[in-house]
């Protein structure tokens, strides 16, 4: 969204929260209402018009441009290309990972073998992709939504299956909280749309408590992941044996 537009979407939102209309801020103003409406219709108005019109809302510039921006909406997916760029460099990659997950600037540095300026360097790589808004030193903005996700079949999805999950797999499943079951069986096509939604279901629930737990001390948090999967298949070596 331009920079001009997510300001006017600001003003427009602030004048609801206060209940003024369009006439009230051009009475203030000393303006026409044709005039103010054709200012926050297309964005086209000069800096003094700005400053006045946050005279009138009580408001300094770097706040409504902060509004603004918590108006935009949040990416839901990267592109082809943004993804490209992150798992071309892993460090890149586990900023990218940690940020997404509610990581602060001095916990990341606290954590992980990386200095001051190299974790500056990513963000402002990440800034530049339009992954985060970072502002130095230490600001950090994600632009993802709750819901965000890779892409199917994209750059990060193809990285998950060929270096994350064959290690993630290898393992016993043994320590205190883990959990491991692989099930197989027979299901009609309504059974596998209920198992789908309680698949979901687990993996918003998942999601609920990570945002949740967020909230606790950095040291009363661990890394966590769980892999849930479910589609219509049989093995291969099966397959070869049917009639």
């Amino acid at each position: 969204m331009a920079g001009s537009m997510s300001i006017v979407l600001a003003i427009r939102a602030l004048l609801r929260a206060r209940g003024m209309t369009y006439r009230d801020l051009a009475h203030q103003l000393g303006l026409s209402e044709p005039t103010i409406k054709r200012d926050l219709g297309g964005g086209d108005f000069s800096l003094s018009r700005l400053d006045r019109i946050c005279e009138v809302l009580d408001i300094s510039l770097d706040e409504l441009v902060e509004h603004g921006r918590a108006s935009e909406p949040a990416l839901t997916q990267l592109s082809q290309a943004q993804e490209t760029a992150l798992v071309s460099d892993p460090k890149l990659l586990l900023a990218t990972y940690l940020i997404v997950n509610d990581w602060r600037f001095e916990q990341i540095m606290q954590t992980f073998r990386v200095d001051e300026n190299d974790l500056v360097s990513l963000l402002l790589e990440l800034d530049r992709l339009a992954v985060i808004e970072y502002r130095p030193p230490d600001r950090i903005r994600k632009l993802t939504a709750r819901n965000f996700a890779w892409r199917r079949d994209g750059p990060v999805h193809a990285f998950f299956l060929g270096r994350i999950m064959p290690e993630f797999l290898d393992d016993r499943f043994e320590a205190t909280g883990d959990a491991f079951h692989f099930v197989g069986g027979t299901l009609s096509e309504a059974s596998r749309s209920r198992m789908k939604t309680a698949v979901d279901r687990l993996i918003g629930e998942f999601e609920a408590l990570a945002r949740q737990d967020a909230k606790l001390p950095f040291d009363a948090r661990d890394g966590c992941c769980a892999m849930v999967a479910l589609r219509k298949w049989e093995f291969s070596a099966f397959t070869r044996l049917r009639r």
